[in-house]
């Protein structure tokens, strides 16, 4: 039953055909014996208890918590051996919000370390597995979500974007990753990475359930000086499919062809797949366009997003000294004892990020690196505003196709000419700008995505958008290993 959507569970809990506590049952066997394929949960919570049914559509109903989400008395480790045994004391914000609708938390779902990553294999649990094919990765940083969304263990579980970490995992599980207008949701109680990029956000089966999720989640909050009053937005009630007379573009410089002269042939699918796409739109009423964007401007995407988030991480993450909490480390001093915690705590990729991030925050690096950086940030959001005068939003392919193979990965900067394919996502951080993936069809039997973004506070108007495409195509509440037609 938990493979089914937010709508049709309430129904039938409403009319008696199942209760909380079965969904729950369910849930949790479920979680058990993904974790043994995938490796998808830091911990279940075997002793969930069920809420009461009302009118609200999340409550009796289970779902999955992001590991970096703090969760009062229940492990929250971030998937970092720093913090293996950190057990809060208060909710983030959008998990109390959740439990006032009723909705019912059944585990904490594993991830890059601290959101570090895009490849589900830097958790200190070990590897995450997509479950469409456990030799393939789900990216990151969101891939236990995405692996449990994907493998029907519940509608949705909440997830975190701070470059594309919702919405690359929805892409190679199958499924859909929202990470709404900066601010919508509040940052309170997840842990930081980059906090002018972090998102809050959701993986769900459907554009539908996205929208009553992120319902849920939303609302100012006086704990995030950063959150906003979105209380006129009704993303579910906002749902009708009209989306005649609409115009989207993409970049043509990301999506031609001729830009990659190596390309696979799993590249070629994939941009023919985004063709057959955009004729879907323009038989449903919605304008697509190319427009040239300088290629100078595209290609230093990566390297601001590199510049900014290693900067912000290695302030953010200064507090993890083992002396505050975490485990303590071994050593005759202060200094000694921090050095040996963070030395063995953090994994290679976080030390690498933190190297990069404090060479950058050198005073004599800082106007070189990190205002240049926030500089090209800021021409970039310019120019996507700018656009964002003229077409409701940006529709670009995710990634170069479908989930690599977790051996011989590298969870590190793109080399080739395919960068900026792999990396636009965080377009969408630079902004924060609402932003969503949807599965848009299989290239060997392996799901890839779509993903459109638009102007901010425009939530309502971008998911109407992607919930006119998902229903030209079959995919909406696809199960890992069902329907790859």
């Amino acid at each position: 039953m938990t493979e089914l959507g937010i709508e049709k569970l309430h129904e039938m809990l409403i009319n008696g055909e199942v209760t909380s506590a079965d969904l729950i049952k369910e849930s949790l066997a479920k979680s058990h014996a993904l974790n043994k394929t995938c490796n998808a949960f830091v911990t279940i919570i075997d002793d969930a208890k069920p809420s009461e049914v009302t009118a609200d559509l999340l409550s009796g109903i289970p779902y999955g918590i992001k590991d970096n989400y703090s969760t009062k008395d229940i492990l929250s480790t971030g998937s970092s051996n720093t913090l293996k045994d950190y057990v809060p004391f208060f909710d983030a914000t959008a998990v109390l919000n959740l439990k006032k609708h009723g909705a019912v938390g059944v585990n904490k779902t594993a991830m890059d370390e601290f959101g570090m990553g895009g490849t589900g294999t830097t958790a200190h649990t070990g590897i995450i597995r997509n479950p469409w094919d456990p030799s393939r990765m789900c990216a990151g940083s969101s891939s236990g979500s995405a692996a449990a969304v994907a493998a029907g263990v519940y509608p949705y579980a909440l997830g975190s974007d701070t470059g594309d970490s919702i919405r690359k995992p929805a892409a190679f599980c199958g499924i859909v990753g929202y990470k709404p207008t900066y601010g919508m949701i509040s940052r309170y109680g997840l842990f930081p990475f980059a906090s002018s990029l972090d998102h809050c956000g959701v993986l769900t089966r459907s554009v539908k359930d996205a929208a009553i999720v992120v319902d849920a989640m939303k609302g100012i909050d006086k704990h995030d000086q950063t959150s906003w009053d979105s209380s006129n937005i009704h993303l579910y009630d906002s749902l009708d499919g009209q989306v005649k007379g609409k115009k989207l573009f993409y970049i043509k410089e990301i999506v031609d062809l001729s830009n990659y002269p190596d390309a696979s042939n799993e590249l070629k699918r994939h941009l023919e797949i985004f063709k057959e796409t955009i004729q879907k739109l323009e038989d449903i009423g919605v304008s697509v366009s190319a427009v040239s964007v300088d290629p100078e401007l595209l290609n230093a995407i990566p390297s601001v997003y590199v510049c900014l988030s290693c900067a912000e991480a290695t302030s953010n993450m200064s507090n993890l000294t083992g002396i505050i909490f975490g485990p303590r480390g071994k050593g005759d001093n202060v200094m000694d004892l921090m050095k040996d915690h963070r030395t063995h705590g953090f994994s290679p990729l976080i030390k690498r990020r933190f190297v990069i991030g404090s060479y950058i925050l050198q005073k004599e690096n800082q106007e070189r690196y990190f205002v240049n950086a926030a500089r090209v940030r800021r021409l970039i959001v310019d120019k996507m505003k700018e656009l964002f005068t003229q077409y409701d939003g940006l529709i670009l392919p995710v990634s170069t196709g479908v989930a690599p193979y977790i051996d011989g990965s590298k969870d590190e900067l793109n080399s080739d000419n395919t960068a900026v394919l792999e990396e636009h996502l965080q377009i969408g951080n630079f902004g924060g700008f609402p932003s969503i993936t949807i599965p848009n069809g299989f290239i060997d039997n392996l799901p890839v995505g779509v993903n459109i973004t638009g102007n901010c506070y425009d939530d309502a108007n971008i998911l109407n958008i992607a919930y006119a495409l998902e229903a030209t195509m079959p995919y909406q509440g696809q199960i890992a290993g069902g329907q790859n037609e």
